[in-house]
């Protein structure tokens, strides 16, 4: 007989998630199936539902009716027969990045960089990806998924499952942080320092080394509280009281910050980060991790003469995120500034409405998710 289990599916963009009885997926070869706990709600996801199709039409949505859901946590509930090194019981996050796993970018350890490089539950990058969607459909809003061993990543125990949803966001920001190299007594500008993202690229600069970091968003009351985490590191500025750049180089004897990042969402003006790109100093690194689209001009000359790198980083590899969960289990990474927000599965068109209303970066949104305990 075949077992059911429940799945938020979306039917059509512009319509709400129903949440549908449909066969739950068994394991084999080295796939794994993860009971879920709970996962997180990006607050991109309503933007994507409602707009991605127009906006990137090359960037394909699964399939519908799809399951949706990027970053997922839970129990390991069954291997297949040739999974090696993941048991059942595990706490895992699972990290929904699917790639084809057999080409040479897969093989030297940057998937982000395959032709079919997928983001489970979410959105492709071209049509291959389409593929990776029908092979694995299950994001993570439902009550068990399919996931190939090489997304599985080990939890430490002091991080609890609500806590954990937040592994993308983080993975992200930390991948975005080793591009920039070794930071012990370097500086830093995070451009959008209050967001999601920008939270925790401030939180990884410091537990990486950085001396200081020039923390750069529009609200003053963020900024103070992101300043509160180490006040004698993290240098504040309101952009909307001037430019960014100038203040970055009045803090540092006008020569600059050693590095960048910026985390801007998709609508924010590129002005803004033209402006900090201009606080980095000769021979810096700049990487771009935020969603903000559109062409930015760029003096190729000054790119050339001051030797910059501009750099992209999306999403994070696997062993990313196991170095990032062992950051956290050892307590370099405090993930108790982070306030974790949750609904219940029921209510999960209340939760892609309800994430603008929480504290900016410093509040995590989670769907939460148990088969266990609604059957028990």
């Amino acid at each position: 007989m075949t077992q059911m289990m429940r799945a938020a599916r979306l039917h059509a963009v512009g319509e709400p998630m129903v949440i549908d009885e449909v066969p739950r997926p068994t394991a084999s070869g080295t796939d794994v199936i993860v009971g879920v706990k709970g996962c997180g709600m990006v607050p991109n996801l309503a933007n994507v539902l409602a707009n991605w199709e127009t906006w990137y039409p090359h960037m394909p949505l699964p399939p519908r009716p799809a399951i949706f859901g990027l970053d997922p946590v839970g129990v390991v509930r069954e291997v297949g027969e040739q999974v090696v090194n993941v048991r059942v019981g595990d706490r895992v996050y699972v990290n929904p990045g699917r790639s084809c796993g057999a080409c040479h970018e897969c093989a030297s350890g940057v998937p982000q960089q395959c032709d079919y490089w997928t983001l489970g539950g979410y959105f492709g990058y071209n049509e291959r990806s389409v593929d990776m969607q029908l092979r694995y459909p299950y994001g993570g809003f439902c009550e068990y998924m399919l996931a190939p061993q090489t997304a599985i990543v080990p939890l430490p125990e002091n991080l609890e499952f609500r806590q954990a949803t937040r592994m993308g966001y983080l993975g992200t920001a930390y991948a975005a942080v080793k591009k920039l190299g070794p930071l012990a007594g370097k500086t830093i500008i995070v451009n959008g320092a209050t967001g999601t993202l920008g939270v925790g690229v401030t939180m990884l600069a410091l537990a990486m080394g950085a001396a200081r970091v020039f923390a750069v968003a529009r609200g003053v009351r963020l900024l103070e509280r992101l300043r509160a985490l180490a006040p004698e590191r993290i240098h504040v500025f309101s952009n909307v009281d001037g430019g960014t750049a100038a203040w970055v180089r009045s803090l540092t004897d006008a020569r600059g910050a050693d590095a960048m990042i910026d985390t801007l969402g998709a609508v924010a003006s590129l002005e803004s980060m033209r402006d900090a790109m201009c606080g980095v100093r000769r021979g810096g690194r700049i990487v771009n991790i935020g969603g903000t689209a559109g062409e930015l001009g760029v003096d190729v000359k000054w790119w050339m003469d001051e030797q910059m790198e501009l750099i992209g980083s999306v999403w994070f590899t696997s062993a990313e995120a196991i170095e990032l969960s062992r950051m956290i289990g050892s307590g370099a990474v405090d993930m108790s500034v982070l306030e974790p927000r949750s609904w219940p599965f029921e209510q999960i068109n209340d939760a892609i409405s309800g994430v603008t209303s929480g504290d900016g970066g410093f509040t995590s949104y989670v769907v939460e998710i148990d088969a266990e305990s609604r059957r028990s």
